[in-house]
Protein backbone atom coordinates (compact mmCIF):
# COMPACT_ATOMS: atom_id res chain seq x y z
CA UNK A 1 0.00 0.00 0.00
CA UNK A 2 1.24 3.61 -0.93
CA UNK A 3 2.24 5.92 1.96
CA UNK A 4 -0.12 8.27 2.45
CA UNK A 5 1.71 11.90 1.54
CA UNK A 6 1.78 15.03 4.56
CA UNK A 7 1.01 17.88 2.19
CA UNK A 8 3.00 20.91 3.44
CA UNK A 9 2.61 24.93 1.89
CA UNK A 10 3.00 28.17 2.71
CA UNK A 11 2.12 31.61 0.73
CA UNK A 12 2.20 35.18 0.52
CA UNK A 13 1.57 38.56 -1.31
CA UNK A 14 2.81 41.80 -1.60
CA UNK A 15 1.35 44.85 -3.64
CA UNK A 16 4.16 45.44 -5.08
CA UNK A 17 6.30 48.42 -6.21
CA UNK A 18 3.91 49.92 -8.82
CA UNK A 19 0.11 49.47 -7.73
CA UNK A 20 -1.38 50.98 -4.97
CA UNK A 21 -3.90 48.34 -4.70
CA UNK A 22 -3.42 44.14 -4.11
CA UNK A 23 -5.61 42.80 -6.10
CA UNK A 24 -4.74 39.77 -5.50
CA UNK A 25 -5.78 37.10 -3.27
CA UNK A 26 -5.26 33.19 -2.00
CA UNK A 27 -6.43 30.78 -0.51
CA UNK A 28 -4.03 28.51 1.50
CA UNK A 29 -5.64 25.59 2.93
CA UNK A 30 -3.79 22.37 3.69
CA UNK A 31 -6.34 20.25 5.93
CA UNK A 32 -8.57 20.68 3.21
CA UNK A 33 -5.99 19.96 0.48
CA UNK A 34 -6.66 23.08 -1.56
CA UNK A 35 -4.71 26.17 -2.54
CA UNK A 36 -5.18 28.64 -5.21
CA UNK A 37 -4.08 31.83 -6.05
CA UNK A 38 -6.42 34.90 -7.88
CA UNK A 39 -5.29 37.62 -9.71
CA UNK A 40 -7.91 40.75 -10.54
CA UNK A 41 -7.88 42.05 -13.75
CA UNK A 42 -5.44 44.62 -13.99
CA UNK A 43 -6.62 48.41 -15.27
CA UNK A 44 -10.37 47.24 -14.46
CA UNK A 45 -12.45 48.56 -11.31
CA UNK A 46 -13.21 45.98 -8.45
CA UNK A 47 -10.58 43.69 -9.39
CA UNK A 48 -9.72 43.31 -5.86
CA UNK A 49 -13.39 42.44 -5.40
CA UNK A 50 -13.29 39.68 -7.81
CA UNK A 51 -10.07 37.37 -6.84
CA UNK A 52 -11.81 37.88 -3.50
CA UNK A 53 -15.04 36.49 -4.06
CA UNK A 54 -13.69 33.74 -5.95
CA UNK A 55 -11.00 32.91 -2.86
CA UNK A 56 -14.49 32.89 -0.48
CA UNK A 57 -16.03 30.57 -2.41
CA UNK A 58 -13.26 28.05 -2.70
CA UNK A 59 -12.87 28.62 0.94
CA UNK A 60 -16.64 27.50 1.61
CA UNK A 61 -16.17 24.18 0.03
CA UNK A 62 -16.29 20.80 2.04
CA UNK A 63 -13.57 19.02 -0.24
CA UNK A 64 -14.15 15.08 -0.34
CA UNK A 65 -11.86 12.25 -0.96
CA UNK A 66 -13.43 11.99 -4.25
CA UNK A 67 -11.18 14.76 -6.96
CA UNK A 68 -13.96 14.70 -8.75
CA UNK A 69 -16.82 15.60 -6.65
CA UNK A 70 -14.17 18.68 -5.42
CA UNK A 71 -13.96 19.31 -8.87
CA UNK A 72 -17.39 20.05 -9.71
CA UNK A 73 -17.73 21.91 -6.44
CA UNK A 74 -15.32 24.30 -8.01
CA UNK A 75 -17.10 24.53 -11.29
CA UNK A 76 -20.15 25.24 -9.62
CA UNK A 77 -19.08 27.38 -7.17
CA UNK A 78 -17.14 29.79 -9.54
CA UNK A 79 -19.79 29.41 -12.25
CA UNK A 80 -21.83 30.79 -9.77
CA UNK A 81 -18.94 33.70 -8.89
CA UNK A 82 -19.04 34.20 -12.73
CA UNK A 83 -22.59 35.16 -12.81
CA UNK A 84 -22.49 37.27 -9.89
CA UNK A 85 -19.57 39.35 -11.68
CA UNK A 86 -20.71 39.87 -14.52
CA UNK A 87 -24.40 41.57 -13.28
CA UNK A 88 -22.40 43.83 -10.79
CA UNK A 89 -20.42 44.76 -13.76
CA UNK A 90 -24.01 45.03 -15.90
CA UNK A 91 -24.75 47.76 -13.21
CA UNK A 92 -22.27 49.85 -13.26
CA UNK A 93 -21.48 50.21 -17.53
CA UNK A 94 -22.45 47.51 -20.50
CA UNK A 95 -18.91 47.54 -21.02
CA UNK A 96 -17.58 47.39 -17.58
CA UNK A 97 -15.46 43.82 -16.72
CA UNK A 98 -15.19 42.69 -13.08
CA UNK A 99 -12.80 39.66 -13.38
CA UNK A 100 -10.00 37.74 -11.78
CA UNK A 101 -8.29 34.97 -13.31
CA UNK A 102 -7.53 31.87 -11.08
CA UNK A 103 -5.60 28.85 -10.59
CA UNK A 104 -6.53 25.97 -8.27
CA UNK A 105 -4.54 22.68 -6.86
CA UNK A 106 -6.78 19.95 -5.02
CA UNK A 107 -4.99 16.81 -3.86
CA UNK A 108 -5.84 13.13 -2.60
CA UNK A 109 -3.44 10.97 -1.29
CA UNK A 110 -1.78 10.71 -4.81
CA UNK A 111 -3.32 12.61 -7.15
CA UNK A 112 -4.09 16.03 -7.82
CA UNK A 113 -5.88 17.90 -10.44
CA UNK A 114 -5.64 21.83 -11.07
CA UNK A 115 -7.50 24.27 -12.62
CA UNK A 116 -6.84 27.30 -14.27
CA UNK A 117 -8.54 30.80 -16.03
CA UNK A 118 -6.55 33.55 -17.36
CA UNK A 119 -2.71 33.56 -17.06
CA UNK A 120 -1.64 32.94 -13.20
CA UNK A 121 0.12 29.48 -13.30
CA UNK A 122 0.98 26.47 -11.75
CA UNK A 123 4.14 24.67 -11.85
CA UNK A 124 5.79 21.33 -10.85
CA UNK A 125 9.13 21.14 -9.34
CA UNK A 126 10.53 17.57 -10.10
CA UNK A 127 13.93 15.69 -9.72
CA UNK A 128 15.35 19.40 -9.21
CA UNK A 129 13.68 20.52 -12.51
CA UNK A 130 10.89 22.80 -13.47
CA UNK A 131 8.05 22.48 -15.66
CA UNK A 132 4.74 25.03 -15.92
CA UNK A 133 2.00 22.62 -16.02
CA UNK A 134 -0.73 25.13 -16.91
CA UNK A 135 -1.09 27.07 -20.21
CA UNK A 136 -1.64 30.57 -20.07
CA UNK A 137 -5.04 31.80 -21.20
CA UNK A 138 -4.23 34.28 -23.87
CA UNK A 139 -3.18 35.85 -27.10
CA UNK A 140 0.24 34.95 -26.30
CA UNK A 141 -0.14 31.33 -27.59
CA UNK A 142 -2.49 31.95 -29.92
CA UNK A 143 -0.54 34.08 -32.23
CA UNK A 144 2.74 31.72 -31.34
CA UNK A 145 0.33 28.55 -33.29
CA UNK A 146 -0.80 30.55 -36.10
CA UNK A 147 3.22 31.63 -37.00
CA UNK A 148 4.38 34.21 -35.66
CA UNK A 149 7.14 34.19 -33.47
CA UNK A 150 8.69 35.15 -29.62
CA UNK A 151 10.32 37.94 -31.11
CA UNK A 152 7.65 39.37 -32.65
CA UNK A 153 5.18 39.05 -29.66
CA UNK A 154 7.75 41.15 -27.78
CA UNK A 155 6.52 44.80 -29.15
CA UNK A 156 3.16 43.15 -29.56
CA UNK A 157 0.50 44.98 -27.75
CA UNK A 158 -2.42 42.24 -27.32
CA UNK A 159 -0.02 39.47 -27.32
CA UNK A 160 -0.47 39.75 -23.39
CA UNK A 161 -4.17 40.33 -23.58
CA UNK A 162 -6.49 37.56 -21.67
CA UNK A 163 -8.58 35.11 -23.38
CA UNK A 164 -10.13 33.89 -20.58
CA UNK A 165 -10.89 34.85 -17.22
CA UNK A 166 -13.94 34.77 -14.40
CA UNK A 167 -16.43 37.13 -15.14
CA UNK A 168 -14.82 37.99 -18.27
CA UNK A 169 -17.28 35.82 -20.26
CA UNK A 170 -21.28 34.66 -19.86
CA UNK A 171 -20.01 30.72 -19.77
CA UNK A 172 -17.01 29.93 -17.07
CA UNK A 173 -13.78 28.59 -18.39
CA UNK A 174 -11.69 26.53 -16.47
CA UNK A 175 -8.83 24.07 -18.03
CA UNK A 176 -8.31 21.18 -16.07
CA UNK A 177 -5.36 18.62 -15.62
CA UNK A 178 -5.38 15.74 -13.24
CA UNK A 179 -1.51 14.65 -12.31
CA UNK A 180 -0.12 11.54 -10.44
CA UNK A 181 1.61 12.82 -7.36
CA UNK A 182 5.11 11.28 -6.32
CA UNK A 183 7.48 12.04 -2.77
CA UNK A 184 8.64 15.92 -2.58
CA UNK A 185 7.26 17.30 -5.45
CA UNK A 186 6.49 20.29 -5.07
CA UNK A 187 4.07 22.74 -6.92
CA UNK A 188 4.11 26.46 -7.47
CA UNK A 189 1.03 28.42 -7.97
CA UNK A 190 1.58 32.22 -8.51
CA UNK A 191 -0.06 35.48 -10.45
CA UNK A 192 1.99 36.91 -13.16
CA UNK A 193 3.62 39.66 -10.99
CA UNK A 194 6.29 36.54 -9.94
CA UNK A 195 6.79 35.34 -13.64
CA UNK A 196 7.41 38.51 -14.94
CA UNK A 197 10.45 39.48 -12.89
CA UNK A 198 11.79 36.06 -11.87
CA UNK A 199 12.46 33.10 -14.84
CA UNK A 200 11.97 29.81 -14.52
CA UNK A 201 15.79 29.13 -13.97
CA UNK A 202 15.91 31.21 -11.21
CA UNK A 203 12.91 29.54 -9.78
CA UNK A 204 14.81 26.19 -10.16
CA UNK A 205 18.06 27.61 -8.32
CA UNK A 206 16.03 29.13 -5.68
CA UNK A 207 13.92 25.57 -4.70
CA UNK A 208 17.34 23.74 -5.27
CA UNK A 209 19.11 26.03 -2.59
CA UNK A 210 16.82 27.71 -0.20
CA UNK A 211 15.24 26.13 2.86
CA UNK A 212 11.18 24.98 1.22
CA UNK A 213 10.18 27.20 4.50
CA UNK A 214 12.29 30.22 3.27
CA UNK A 215 11.60 29.88 -0.40
CA UNK A 216 7.81 32.03 -0.70
CA UNK A 217 9.88 35.11 1.01
CA UNK A 218 12.78 34.77 -1.13
CA UNK A 219 10.76 34.75 -4.31
CA UNK A 220 8.40 37.98 -3.48
CA UNK A 221 11.91 39.96 -1.89
CA UNK A 222 13.66 39.34 -5.62
CA UNK A 223 10.35 40.33 -7.31
CA UNK A 224 10.71 43.10 -5.61
CA UNK A 225 14.12 43.89 -6.09
CA UNK A 226 13.40 43.45 -10.01
CA UNK A 227 11.44 46.36 -9.23
CA UNK A 228 7.53 44.11 -8.79
CA UNK A 229 5.81 46.00 -11.70
CA UNK A 230 2.69 44.33 -10.21
CA UNK A 231 1.11 42.35 -7.41
CA UNK A 232 3.07 39.09 -6.53
CA UNK A 233 1.34 36.36 -5.13
CA UNK A 234 3.34 33.06 -3.85
CA UNK A 235 1.52 29.56 -2.97
CA UNK A 236 4.29 26.76 -2.24
CA UNK A 237 3.18 23.09 -2.17
CA UNK A 238 4.99 19.97 -1.30
CA UNK A 239 3.93 16.55 -1.17
CA UNK A 240 6.11 15.34 2.03
CA UNK A 241 6.72 12.02 3.23
CA UNK A 242 6.73 12.59 6.63
CA UNK A 243 5.90 15.80 8.67
CA UNK A 244 8.37 18.62 8.20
Amino acid sequence: MKKQFFWHSLAGTHTGKIRKINQDAYANLPDKRLWAVADGMGGHKSGELASQAIIKALKNINTKKSLGVTVKKIYRELSQVNTSLINLAAKVSSNEVIGSTVVILTATEHHCVYLWSGDSRIYLFRDNKIKQLSLDHNNENFLLENGYSEEDLINNPYAQSLTHAIGAESQIYLDAQIQEVKPDDIFLLCSDGLNKEVSDDEIVTMLNNIPFNDVVSNFIELALERGARDNVTVVLVKAAKEIN
